[in-house]
């Protein structure tokens, strides 16, 4: 793509000197099953400042998810995290599960994908937000109700107090949406995960949940860690982005770097693919076959069965690293042919 994505109060600085929030390096998952260990996620590296949101990208099945719940310390009993995940300089990973539970909802909050399923439907929305205050604030139970009320009103659900009172049933799911925001912040954290906060909303609701979102970070400062397969979000509200292949990086860069010179094919194909009316291309891209599952993972680059510039044995055989690609703007790719290939041309 030769045209620069236009971004909603994203910032175009490498960092601004803005503190790391989130430093996840070497993460590793995975997961029992019939007595073997099964890689699910595999060298994963990343930072979220202070301020900023960074986009974690790519098809379902590449890991996304799982990466998060690692962050947040919420992986089945059958799995086991490798590497380390640093919020605000404290290594997670050493922390027991008790010591876990009280960063959870305090330091870092998170919205889950379809937030009707996260909401107990047999107590009020406002007990519910207002639980999360009473655990970890220690506030009484008017206190944290009237805390709840200000959440509701801080993300614009219409007369709040009231609404309060009412059940999950009773909201539409871009209302459950906010809900959910209210309870992730309730606290202030200095990070917030999101995971397809936009997954079953409408294109309307989906942009006042997005805008809320921003509306909040910049309020209270948070590091965002947005978690999505649409790149027109990403475009829309993402300083940086992460995309994700088969439980790798593949590719990390700012966002308008990644709209204009994408270097892995397959960031290259997921832009080919995304709606543009700026191209007149009679069909959209279509990137062929589908994300392997973890024990297909293939050896080499794990995107080379779907590749149309892979080359054997450099592409086949030997693990490819993520390295430094910069002209510029910071940018690291996994792909042996990077300098090789041009790809801008394939999105447009």
């Amino acid at each position: 793509m030769t045209e620069t994505v236009e971004r909603t109060g994203a910032s175009d600085a490498a960092d601004g000197g803005r503190a790391a929030v989130l430093e996840v390096t070497g993460l590793g998952v995975d997961i029992r099953t019939d007595r073997t260990w099964t890689g699910i996620v595999d060298d994963v590296d990343l930072v979220v400042r202070s301020g900023e949101t960074v986009g974690l990208v790519g098809e379902s099945g590449s890991g996304k998810t799982v990466t998060s719940l690692a962050v947040m310390g919420l992986l089945p009993p059958n799995a086991r995290v490798r590497g380390t995940v640093r919020l605000n300089g404290r290594d997670l990973t050493a922390l027991s599960e008790r010591e876990l539970d009280r960063v959870r909802g305090v330091e870092m909050g998170m919205i889950f994908q379809e937030p009707r399923r996260s909401l107990n439907p047999a107590f009020t929305v406002g007990d519910q937000v207002a639980e999360s205050v009473r655990r970890h604030r220690g506030a009484g139970r008017r206190e944290a109700w009237e805390r709840a009320v200000d959440l509701f009103d801080l993300v614009g659900i219409p007369d709040p107090r009231r609404r309060a009172g009412a059940y999950p049933h009773e909201f539409s799911g871009g209302m459950c949406q906010r809900v959910m925001l209210a309870m992730a912040v309730a606290c202030e954290p200095s990070l917030l995960i999101a995971d397809e906060p936009t997954t079953a909303l409408d294109v309307t609701v989906q942009k006042q949940v997005l805008g809320l979102i921003r509306e909040i970070q910049q309020r209270l400062g948070i590091g965002v860690l947005l978690i999505t397969h649409d790149l027109g979000v990403v475009a829309e509200v993402c300083d940086r982005t992460a995309v994700m292949y088969a439980g790798r990086i593949v590719e990390q860069t700012e966002v308008v770097e990644l709209f204009d010179h994408p270097r892995h094919p397959y960031t290259a194909g997921l832009l080919a693919a995304m709606p543009d009316p700026r191209r007149h291309a009679d069909r959209l891209g279509v990137i062929p076959g589908i994300v392997p599952p973890p024990h297909a993972f293939p050896a080499g680059c794990r995107f080379h069965p779907r590749c149309d510039h892979r080359r054997e044995p450099t592409c086949t055989t030997a693990d490819i690293p993520l390295r430094d690609v910069s002209v510029g703007l910071p940018h690291r790719v996994r792909c042996a042919r990077a300098d090789e290939i041009t790809l801008e041309d394939t999105s447009t």
